[in-house]
């Protein structure tokens, strides 16, 4: 044997360890624990944890599915909305910003004039049709980012769900608009005043700056 060679001796191993018997009843026992736990949870009576909460308490974290539900969190991008002015119309532009913007090209618009009359006028246009396919969009919100007038948002907490024939997946003006927030909210959160309203400059886009 060379010098300065350790020799490591092979462990003993009893019967015991040998079997995994004992190794066995131990992982069974905290199997058993857990579930006689749960078991009393769910008893008539017994105190479950609520978990539609974010973060978990102990004991069961079962969701029963589409029963329970848990939130979305606030950044989580679902279904698109589009938002209303005060008064019920649709805040969109029709700027075409959105569409530019979208790298899946699932948004058309079609841009119209308010009639003779109206306050906006001049000012700005409106979308006489607004389609987004959402079996190419892809949750980016790009469209959200690009609106300059918060016309379009993610944060309704819905998520796609299956649907049996393509149509559905198309949503168009009145559906999007029919759309409301986690809070229940539909109005835009921009607050800038409307054509017609003292505090507008009453500049068009004939007028000028």
């Amino acid at each position: 044997m060379a010098a300065g060679t350790i020799v490591i001796k092979k462990p003993r191993r009893t019967a015991a360890d040998q079997s995994f018997v004992v190794e066995i009843v131990k992982g069974l026992g905290v199997t058993f624990k857990h579930f006689f736990k749960g078991l009393n949870q769910m008893r008539p009576g017994g105190v479950r944890p609520d978990v539609t909460k974010f973060n978990y308490e102990e004991g069961i974290a079962t969701l029963q599915y589409p029963e329970e539900k848990k939130p979305y969190a606030r950044r989580f991008r679902g279904v698109h909305r589009l938002t209303l002015r005060p008064n019920g119309d649709v805040r969109c532009t029709a700027c075409l910003m959105c569409s530019t913007a979208c790298p899946a090209q699932c948004i058309w618009i079609k841009p119209a004039e308010y009639p003779v009359g109206h306050a906006s006028r001049g000012h700005e246009r409106f979308p006489e049709e607004f389609v987004i396919d959402e079996l190419r969009c892809i949750f980016c919100g790009y469209c959200v980012e690009a609106c300059p007038v918060d016309a379009i948002r993610m944060d309704t907490g819905i998520h796609m769900t299956a649907l049996d024939d393509r149509g559905s997946f198309i949503f168009d003006k009145k559906k999007l608009m029919s759309h409301v927030s986690q809070d229940g909210d539909q109005l835009t959160a921009n607050s800038r005043p409307e054509p017609g309203d003292a505090e507008h400059s009453g500049i068009t886009r004939l007028k000028g700056h």
